[in-house]
């Protein structure tokens, strides 16, 4: 039984007539015949009884109508409930983010991003940048939102953002006396507090120390963190020095809590970029909020992008 041969039924019962409901569903009078005697056959019953002037449902038929009315309607709501997902923006969009965008980008864009979109549910979960990207390839969360990008994988990686690594150390005269200068060899001597396997702050980290001279195997490890908040306290109250996000200090180099160091070296850059699968198309959610989350960007004063 097929969609196409309910429907000329019920058109037939409705306009009477073979011509008329093949005109109503587009489609020739002969083939709405050989509809109607494929579905009869399959039943095992005559639905209809043609007379010389109209068509009408045989007891067999009218007890169908009812049925095939109800299919009818049924097939018709699940067109709108799909068109309906196709055009609005609902529901729930679960976003997998490593440490940075979870704790210093997201918070600061969802206030605006939940009042212009009320019917939508953000459901933010923190992993390192590795387990994210696991995330996306296993489709576990719709998008990802990381520092880390993986070439010759499953996932799309936008950038929409520009970040800069910076070295940390307490705000004492020891490091005010080095004029915002922190030679390699210094750091060489000092103890370093580093995020966890996995994080894409440590392996940018990494290679930037590598970049300067400096082997990270080499340094006295004082403490391995997973939070950015943690690693800042830890820095501020004279533990060691740490290499984090800019956008994951702003605050506290403005308040004078701690010191942050620049250097000549490329490698402190990277992007945060928005990960999803290839193979899975994006709901208008998830297009939702990467547009309003590059416009947001787009928008702010002294962002790089």
């Amino acid at each position: 039984m097929h969609l196409k041969q309910i429907e000329a039924f019920v058109y037939i019962i409705k306009y009477r007539s073979f011509s008329k409901a093949a005109d109503a569903i587009f489609l020739s009078q002969p083939t709405v015949s050989v509809h109607i005697r494929s579905l009869e056959e399959e039943l095992g019953v005559k639905l209809l009884v043609r007379s010389t002037k109209e068509v009408y449902p045989s007891e067999a038929g009218k007890i169908f109508y009812e049925y095939a009315l109800e299919i009818l309607n049924l097939c018709n709501r699940a067109l709108l409930e799909i068109k309906s997902y196709s055009t609005e923006v609902r529901g729930t969009l679960d976003i997998a983010a490593s440490t940075v965008p979870s704790q210093y980008i997201l918070p600061e864009i969802l206030p605006s991003l939940t009042q212009r979109y009320p019917n939508v549910f953000f459901s933010i979960k923190q992993y390192d940048s590795g387990e994210v990207i696991r995330r996306i390839l296993n489709m576990d969360s719709e998008i990802g939102i990381t520092g880390t990008a993986v070439e010759k994988s499953n996932c799309v990686f936008e950038p929409f953002l520009q970040d800069r690594l910076v070295v940390i150390t307490p705000n004492n005269e020891k490091y005010r006396s080095m004029n915002g200068k922190l030679p390699p060899e210094v750091l060489k001597t000092l103890p370093y507090i580093s995020r966890e396997l996995g994080s894409g702050t440590r392996k940018e980290a990494d290679t930037f120390l590598n970049s300067i001279g400096v082997d990270p195997k080499t340094l006295t490890i004082a403490a391995q963190l997973q939070s950015t908040e943690a690693i800042k306290q830890a820095v501020k109250n004279g533990l060691g020095f740490a290499i984090v996000s800019k956008i994951a200090v702003e605050d506290y180099v403005d308040f004078g809590s701690l010191l942050a160091f620049d250097y000549d070296s490329a490698a402190l850059d990277r992007n945060f970029y928005f990960v999803y699968h290839k193979n899975r198309p994006l709901s208008p959610t998830a297009e939702v909020l990467i547009s309003f989350i590059k416009s947001f960007y787009q928008k702010r004063p002294g962002v790089r992008r």
